[in-house]
């Protein structure tokens, strides 16, 4: 095996159609299951900002960024309890990916997920590439150790900053006790990765129905993650009658927790819900509840 950059990529995940596998079975024979993942992150003022809305005056990169600082910001005073109340009123139970430096800073939010029960992911240690990371063994360790002495359980999970990896990423992941992650947006099932320290699994993610995409990166109406969404869930529950698909919501306070978008995520959940009420097939679950069904069944 050659070190060259990108080395391990094709090497952790053998190429195997979605036809061509053991079917994977769901309960009830349901065709999909539907996971949430909810990104809250921490955006350091002394740094340049992972995303912004307002480009800089005359091209200039300036710090502090407070503007786009701000943009993100609000979606933690504000944006975020506008998902908790969407998300309780349906018994909707998220995963939570969660920077580990943002626990203490954002700490009544975090403690409204915790008491709600939803289940906690490591998001990396602030909002950025792995690939800056220094050390990225510590950032692992410590993210994992602030979650589990918030909660009282280590993550399963892990989503890295802007879902990216090193080549040594996964395997430190591994180390750490991680057993999925949502890097690779590569599937419609889980996916067993070849690490040095055992097998993780990918559970599917989306950059297709991410409000990061949709809504920061393309720019579309304030609809468009409501009308993406319905004809991403009918397309996989009409192929979930061969074999179950998974699908990913992903979201960010600071975007779609704002007054003209978050209608459209209510409008969302209420037609997936509704067409589970009418026709069955469908469970709403964490990423670990899909990791557990998906181990249980390829063991």
């Amino acid at each position: 095996m050659t070190n060259e950059t990108g080395h391990s990529v094709r090497a952790r995940a053998p190429y195997l159609p979605i036809h061509k596998r053991p079917k994977l079975v769901l309960p009830n024979k349901a065709r999909v299951a539907v996971w949430t993942i909810v990104n809250v992150e921490n955006w350091s003022p002394l740094a340049a900002m992972p995303r912004t809305v307002l480009p800089p005056p005359m091209g200039q990169p300036l710090l502090p960024d407070v503007p786009n600082w701000a943009w993100h910001e609000y979606g933690m005073r504000v944006g975020f309890w506008r998902f908790l109340d969407v998300l309780n009123k349906r018994g909707l139970r998220p995963t939570f990916a969660v920077n580990g430096t943002a626990i203490d800073l954002y700490r009544e939010a975090c403690e409204a997920a915790r008491d709600a029960d939803w289940d906690f992911m490591g998001h990396g240690f602030v909002q950025k590439p792995m690939h800056r990371v220094e050390d990225q063994r510590r950032a692992i360790a410590d993210t994992v150790a602030a979650i589990a002495n918030f909660t009282g359980r280590k993550p399963r999970g892990w989503e890295s900053p802007g879902l990216t990896e090193t080549d040594e990423t996964l395997d430190l992941l591994a180390e750490a006790g991680i057993e999925y992650v949502a890097d690779w947006v590569m599937d419609e099932q889980p996916v067993t990765l070849a690490t040095k320290h055992g097998p993780v699994v990918s559970v599917p993610y989306t950059v297709e129905i991410n409000d990061v995409v949709i809504s920061a990166v393309e720019k579309q109406p304030s609809e468009e993650i409501f009308r993406r969404g319905r004809d991403q869930f009918d397309r996989l529950y009409l192929d979930g009658a061969a074999a179950p698909r998974v699908m990913a919501i992903s979201i960010h306070p600071y975007l779609t927790g704002v007054p003209h978008r978050i209608k459209y995520l209510e409008m969302l959940y209420d037609y997936i819900l509704g067409h589970h009420e009418k026709h069955g097939g469908v469970v709403m679950w964490t990423g670990a509840e899909i990791l557990d069904l998906y181990r249980g069944q390829t063991k």
